[in-house]
């Protein structure tokens, strides 16, 4: 651990954000560790100074013997709270990719290499976690922050905090790790059919409609069954539209986000995430096109992988 210049010890941002993130483990220590008084231990120094006002005002020994008493059950307490966060190692755990939307998990490895349990921990990113942790034992601590759009969302500044043992001072330390985890668009609520391509019908034509599995949906055409009409959304006003079905011979299709309706350029890429999740549920083969970008016709983990993470970055 590099030392700190003067200007940066001293830096504000410091006691509320912690410094440079990092994707080393990090150990508590005095540099690290910051304490204050809470309103429980500032009524408590209120009460020290009654005390030794009465104890001045009427020359009694005992008054004075029980502030100093107290007034040093005060100072030491700053060593315990201290030591309830001193020597505890924090790493940077995984995470996994969400909707936007959702609430982002990062997983937070909490080591205690020492014969002292730790009591009345607190630690958290937008929700507080409360633990005990005990001797010479190792925790895994899972975070959630609620992410609010695509892209790369950044954990922010994990803190971990206690008030051991008499809730007189606060003890807290602000950490930042290099974590973050790619959020997808929000899907689409709107279930709007597979679009017709060119790419696609030359491919496949749209032609092999089988009974097994449901893959989507088509504009209704004239002769398609009145078994397959999609109520459902012809009553919210949305249009006609057939329920496809295939089997081992179902269609391909070609996922492009110049087919995607939508107002601006989220609503096509969630409308473009809606299709992705659809297919990949029907076990369908579909391709994948964005400006700029074209996917070849495949399925599978990988390949849906590949789709999604091409929309968040996009």
């Amino acid at each position: 651990m590099k030392p700190l210049a003067l200007k940066e010890r001293f830096q504000f941002s410091r006691f509320f954000t912690g410094e440079k993130a990092s994707d080393e483990p990090v150990t508590l220590n005095h540099r690290r560790i910051f304490i204050l008084p809470t309103a429980r231990g500032l009524g408590f120094v209120l009460l020290l100074t009654l005390l030794l006002l009465i104890a001045f005002v009427y020359n009694n020994n005992l008054a004075y013997l029980l502030a100093f008493l107290l007034a040093s059950i005060f100072f030491i307490t700053i060593l315990h709270s201290y030591n309830s966060l001193s020597g505890l190692i924090l790493q940077k755990g995984r995470s996994k990719a969400v909707f936007a939307g959702e609430a982002a998990g990062f997983d937070i490895h909490i080591n205690n290499p020492v014969n002292i349990e730790r009591h009345h921990l607190q630690i958290g990113l937008q929700k507080v976690e409360n633990l005990m942790i005990p001797a010479q034992s190792k925790t895994l601590v899972t975070l959630y922050s609620i992410t609010q759009k695509r892209g790369w969302h950044e954990a922010g500044t994990v803190t971990v905090a206690s008030t051991f043992p008499l809730g007189l001072f606060r003890a807290w330390s602000p950490l930042r790790f290099n974590l973050k985890v790619l959020v997808y668009p929000k899907p689409s609520p709107l279930e709007i059919p597979f679009p017709e391509t060119p790419a696609a019908q030359s491919q496949s034509g749209f032609s092999k409609k089988g009974a097994d599995d449901f893959y989507g949906l088509q504009e209704y055409h004239a002769g398609d069954s009145i078994k397959h009409i999609h109520w459902k959304a012809f009553a919210k006003g949305q249009g006609l539209f057939s329920k496809q079905y295939g089997g081992e011979n179902s269609a391909e299709i070609r996922l492009d986000y110049d087919y995607a309706r939508g107002n601006n350029v989220e609503e096509r890429l969630s409308q473009l995430c809606r299709w992705l999740i659809d297919a990949e549920k029907a076990g369908m083969t579909y391709g994948f096109s964005l400006p700029g970008l074209k996917l070849p016709s495949d399925n599978g983990s990988l390949h849906y992988k590949k789709c999604l993470e091409a929309l968040a970055l996009f």
